[in-house]
């Protein structure tokens, strides 16, 4: 693995570099690109302005090939406090109209800060790489047998090889570091001595990627549904096993109490008995939904993307996917629910090729992940009868397995006296809980924020705590932390 060779590179992580160049001057305009942009057009309602910056692809050449950032600005309204730079996470996922997200507490924030949403390279509308991948492929469960994690190993091998073919030359520059990179020089072109950050799931290891390599430049930090940095990694998933069959576990406690609307069980045994019937008939046959197949490789995929909030219309959703699931043992489902049709026709087809090639990149570009295939085999037997519904997936090989390219440096150690807010629910599926308090120890001018028994991924704004959205506000509003940890 390269670290970091260069004193040009020295200095563009340390941001010295960077500070001695001439700010650019943006030159903001309407959002939609075209009569057909939905996005841009719904930015351009929403008060918008989006603005395009070039930086380097490779910050050692910074004269070097450039690539492009798309960003956009909604301006405070009233007793501006500053710039506040938005993601949504991912990685991969883009940011250009986060602000648009949330949308009471984006409206709240949104008094007092310039709204700035972000596409992170290679992402959206920021030089997007794609790999012309012709479904959803990563992450995929690889299913019971030595033959179905063979064809898992076989669609992650082929995402890497598409990968090389379609974006080889600049997968070496696709990565958290560069990244962050990138959002100091949105901070210079936004003519800001300090940017505010509000992150969610990966969008919080970048900014604490961004602490770390550019400190005393953030004025207000939160960063939601926190990751560890000391296991962000291809594997990330790894240890989320157990908390989701806990999960799992308390929905069928709720869908049994509503036996008479879902008919999937009286007890929350009958209604894990209603799911293994479905794990058992696609070991041997794919289920038929709405004119597509569906597999051991994306059934546990579907219960994994569906049991990630615990408010009731989130587990209303979600019982009635796992009725669908149990009818198609039966035979074909010809007219699914409009959410569960559009949810498979996103997987099962090129339609999120962009989104999974530039998360891919990004992951892989990060941290190394074991070449050999047995040690994910190894590790999926080792926890098959403790993680039965989710194993196959959250302990299963990814593309960066196959990888053409080594992450370009080590991964960022977080160890700093910056301040946080670090706002999480105590039995999120996705982000451990216990990463908050690893990474207010990385963090250490940090403090925590928690949603008791909150089993959710993503709070402000969006788990409707008020406590816990007012308490994120007076922090972002006042820029004081709580002197102690707090809990809602």
């Amino acid at each position: 693995m390269k670290l970091l060779l260069a004193l040009a590179l020295v200095c563009a992580s340390t941001g010295t570099a960077v500070v001695a160049q001439a700010a650019p001057v943006l030159e903001w305009h309407q959002c939609a690109l075209n009569a057909n942009d939905e996005e841009g057009k719904a930015l351009d309602a929403a008060g918008a302005q989006c603005a395009e910056l070039k930086v380097p692809l490779d910050y050692t050449r910074p004269n070097g090939p450039k690539i492009t950032l798309a960003m956009s600005r909604i301006k405070a309204t009233e007793n501006r406090i500053g710039a506040l730079v938005l993601n949504n996470g991912g990685p991969g996922g883009t940011g250009l109209s986060a602000a648009l997200d949330r949308p009471e507490a984006m409206q709240t924030v949104g008094k007092r800060f310039d709204l700035i949403g972000l596409d992170p390279r290679f992402v959206g509308r920021s030089t997007p790489i794609d790999c012309k991948l012709p479904f959803a492929g990563w992450p995929w469960a690889s299913g019971s047998t030595r033959a179905s994690y063979a064809q898992d190993v076989a669609i992650q091998a082929d995402v890497a090889k598409r990968c090389t073919a379609e974006a080889g030359p600049v997968l070496q520059y696709v990565n958290t570091r560069n990244t962050a990179r990138d959002m100091d020089q949105v901070r210079i072109a936004l003519g800001e001595q300090k940017i505010s950050y509000l992150g969610y799931s990966y969008g919080s290891y970048l900014g604490a990627v961004y602490l770390q390599m550019f400190q005393g430049r953030t004025d207000r930090v939160v960063l939601d549904g926190p990751v560890n940095p000391a296991t962000y990694s291809p594997r990330l998933l790894q240890s989320t096993g157990p908390v989701n069959e806990d999960n799992l576990r308390a929905w069928a406690t709720w869908a049994a109490a509503r036996n008479s609307t879902y008919k999937l069980g009286a007890t929350t045994r009958q209604v894990l008995a209603s799911i293994d019937r479905v794990y058992r008939h696609v070991r041997t046959t794919e289920l038929e939904i709405g004119g597509h197949k569906v597999g051991e490789g994306l059934v546990p995929m579907l219960l994994f993307v569906s049991m990630n909030d615990d408010r009731d219309s989130a587990r209303a959703d979600a019982a009635v996917l796992v009725q669908t699931l149990v009818k198609a043992v039966d035979g074909p489902v010809t007219d699914p629910r409009a959410d569960l049709a559009e949810l498979l026709d996103l997987i099962l087809s090129p339609a999120m090729s962009q989104t999974i090639s530039a998360q891919t990149a990004i992951v892989c570009g990060d941290a190394t992940a074991p070449r050999d295939p047995q040690v994910y085999w190894r590790d999926i037997q080792a926890h098959r009868s403790r993680e039965p519904h989710y194993g196959t997936l959250t302990r299963s090989i990814s593309p960066c397995a196959f990888w053409p390219v080594q992450p370009q440096e080590a991964p960022t150690r977080i160890a700093n006296a910056e301040h946080a807010l670090i706002v999480g629910g105590e039995y999120d599926p996705r982000t451990l809980h216990e990463n908050a308090a690893v990474l207010k120890k990385s963090i250490s001018g940090s403090r925590t924020l928690t949603v008791a028994g909150a089993r959710k991924h993503g709070i402000f704004g969006e788990y409707g705590n008020v406590c816990a959205d007012q308490k994120v506000v007076s922090y972002l509003f006042s820029g004081k932390l709580p002197a102690t940890d707090q809990v809602c």
